[in-house]
């Protein structure tokens, strides 16, 4: 097969179309308008075939849906029009039910803020499209969740005086869901997809517009964006002198990487768009990691299991390892001892920092933690299962220069204040709870940064998603230099020259200086990240707990060891343990990570404190391992980076930093680590 007769086939994929291959100028939305409210009654009837006689007003629709509500983690199981069955049955307050969205009839939904934050799974707008949803409607839409929506053909726009249009059965024009859109976002929508973009560039019917930006100071992600630029594809020629936020371009991937959850997906595209033979280019920079489910048997509902979906979870694992074996890809997968699995080589997330990211990279990954690689001073982003299968073949992924935020950190964080603190107590201000950073890139510098180990900083970009940020970034340093020095056997001056640095007059869509000795021990309430408090003021009124969580991308590094062993320690010293019925789970990030609890002694600590430790793997911050919630009235304090509804378990999950997490345990209730 022709290189040429390749490229072709590449966007020939129906995978569900609906939409023409030609150019839309026009769109008609047909269907009921599903409000997503608050009202728990009036959206039970709106389930049920009724119309509600009054619009509801703003303030009255549900804000912060995450993916995880539309397609809770055990949905994502599937990777078919399956996935159409369940649409929204994780959504707060349990009304809708299995069909309950595919039946309605609805071509329209529509919410509050921040719809679509969480996860980068793509299987949440594809559940929506498949049960015949043509248009979501929210007062702003989360990076990720969009892109995913564009590539599918499903439309999206925060302008809410269309629906008058809409109910009117008018034709509307394709621009009112272009407005505000780079121009390779608004060709996608146009043509109804990425792969009926891609057939139509591919044809010469459309080309990427021409980088033109003249040269200009430029903050730490436009440097490496524009060293990563596609001038031409063909020829393989990548840099620009510079570029500006809303520029539209691809960029070429260092590395590329997916996990079973998603790799299935991802493979159905690639091999649909190809065919059964098709190769993935360069496989040397792209990696498959089994991660998410490696302990799901130990926690799957005996309700799942009657559905059939602890098969159907098997079938993501076996998918992804033929598939990798099949293109010769690197896999992480489960790790052997004594004739028994003890978890994950890795979390992907914290892998990505051991091994494979380096200074001045562009990494593409299937999880919208990918950001977490940040820290080492790369552009790490999230991509759903579309922009995988295509970056497996083109090694480019798109993207519109975002706008970057700067945080100047300044001072020294206090004795039992924590990097997990600094990102709660950033998450709660204004700027993010509105939705206003919704797709900017938070960049940290500042003389603060010196006092951070690199774990630490790993937190502050892991969380940047949590803000509904496109990435974390802080500039590499000496602390970078001696880890990749030490950790993989680089060589300094190498990795130095590889180092990227703002340009000290670029232009921030925003800067924040922040005063981290001003920062006291936060906790996130139920619900979402973002509502964030001040610990001292939960400490009033008890708030006992069930489970203690300490693991995930996360708080599984070995800093967050280090935090755990302190309190332990201390508390053992003052003969006490674990509060009576509370579990406190430590899950360790990586085999790596594990073997450094070992070498400290870290391990007989907890296991003489009766912690129960769980191997390497993402478990219950993806409610698949040890260490989740049953019953709605389970009380949790963990270390994971979300909260949303359902997240962790049907329980309540505040979120706090390994010192509390650690310290509750052993108080039975959340509380302050001095209290130990």
């Amino acid at each position: 097969m022709s290189r040429a007769h390749v490229l072709s086939n590449l966007v020939m994929i129906d995978y569900g179309f609906r939409m023409p291959i030609a150019r839309r100028k026009s769109v008609r939305i047909h269907g009921r308008v599903l409000w997503l409210t608050k009202d728990l009654e009036a959206l039970e009837r709106q389930l049920k075939g009724d119309t509600l006689g009054e619009r509801p007003d703003a303030d009255a629709l549900i804000d912060n849906i995450s993916t995880d509500e539309l397609t809770p983690g055990w949905v994502c199981y599937y990777y078919d029009e399956t996935l159409a069955r369940y649409c929204l049955v994780g959504l707060r307050g349990n009304k809708v039910e299995r069909d309950s969205i595919k039946n309605g009839g609805f071509g329209v939904i529509v919410s509050g803020r921040s719809k679509g934050c969480g996860s980068s799974r793509e299987t949440a707008p594809y559940s929506e499209r498949e049960c015949g949803v043509q248009l979501v409607v929210a007062r702003n839409i989360e990076k990720i969740y969009r892109q995913n929506c564009q590539n599918i053909g499903l439309l999206t726009t925060t302008d809410f005086s269309l629906l008058d249009r809409i109910e009117r059965g008018d034709e509307l024009p394709i621009e009112e869901f272009t407005k505000g859109l780079d121009r390779i976002s608004a060709d996608v929508v146009e043509y109804g997809g990425l792969f009926n973009y891609n057939k139509a560039r591919l044809a010469g019917e459309v080309a990427p517009p021409a980088i033109e930006t003249p040269a200009r100071p430029m903050t730490l992600c436009e440097k490496i964006i524009a060293r990563h630029a596609i001038v031409d594809a063909k020829t393989g020629v990548v840099g620009v002198p510079a570029v500006t936020p809303g520029d539209s371009l691809f960029v070429r991937a260092d590395v590329r990487f997916s996990h079973e959850y998603v790799t299935p997906m991802a493979e159905s595209l690639f091999v649909a768009a190809l065919g059964k033979d098709a190769k993935v280019t360069h496989p040397e920079s792209v990696f498959a990691f089994r991660d998410h489910l490696t302990f799901l048997d130990l926690v799957m509902p005996k309700k799942h299991v009657e559905m059939g979906l602890k098969a159907q979870a098997a079938e993501l694992e076996s998918v992804q390892a033929a598939f990798s074996q099949r293109q010769g890809i690197k896999l992480y997968g489960e790790v052997q001892r004594d004739g028994r699995t003890v978890g994950s080589e890795a979390i992907c997330h914290n892998k990505v920092i051991e091994e494979l990211a380096l200074p001045g990279d562009v990494v593409a990954g299937t999880d919208s933690h990918t950001c977490m690689a940040g820290s080492l001073g790369c552009f790490a982003f999230g991509v759903g299962s579309t922009d995988m299968a295509n970056a497996w073949y083109t090694r480019d992924v798109r993207l519109a220069v975002p706008e970057s935020v700067r945080f100047i950190l300044r001072g020294a964080l206090r004795f039992g204040v924590t990097a997990k603190d600094v990102m709660l107590y950033l998450l709660s201000q204004p700027f993010w709870r509105s939705g206003d950073g919704i797709g900017k890139v938070l960049e940290f510098s500042g003389p603060g940064l010196a006092g951070l180990s690199l774990d630490e900083r790993s937190t502050l970009t892991n969380m940047a998603v949590e803000a509904g940020g496109f990435t974390g970034i802080i500039e590499a340093d000496e602390v970078v230099v001696d880890y990749l020095v030490t950790r993989r056997g680089l060589d300094a001056d190498a990795v130095r020259a590889r180092i990227v640095n703002a340009d000290p007059d670029a232009v921030y869509a925003h800067s924040f200086e922040v005063d981290l000795s001003a920062i006291e021990p936060m906790v996130a309430t139920p619900g979402d990240p973002r509502n964030g408090v001040p610990l001292r003021l939960l400490l009033e009124t008890p708030i006992k707990i069930d489970i203690a969580y300490g693991g995930s991308c996360t708080g599984g590094k070995k800093a967050d060891m280090d935090m755990y062993a302190s309190v332990l320690q201390r508390a053992k010293e003052h003969g006490k343990r674990l509060a009576e019925g509370v579990h406190l789970y430590i899950q360790f990030g990586s085999q790596d990570i594990r073997r450094y609890a070992e070498e400290k002694g870290y391990v007989s600590l907890f296991e003489s404190m009766g912690v129960e430790l769980v191997d390497p793997s993402c478990g219950a911050c993806i409610k698949a391992g040890p260490g989740v919630s049953f019953t709605e009235s389970e009380v949790t304090v963990s270390a994971i980076n979300r909260n949303f509804p359902g997240r962790s378990g049907p329980g309540q999950v505040y979120l706090a930093s390994p010192l509390v997490v650690a310290a509750s345990a052993v108080a039975g209730a959340i509380v302050s680590p001095d209290s130990i």
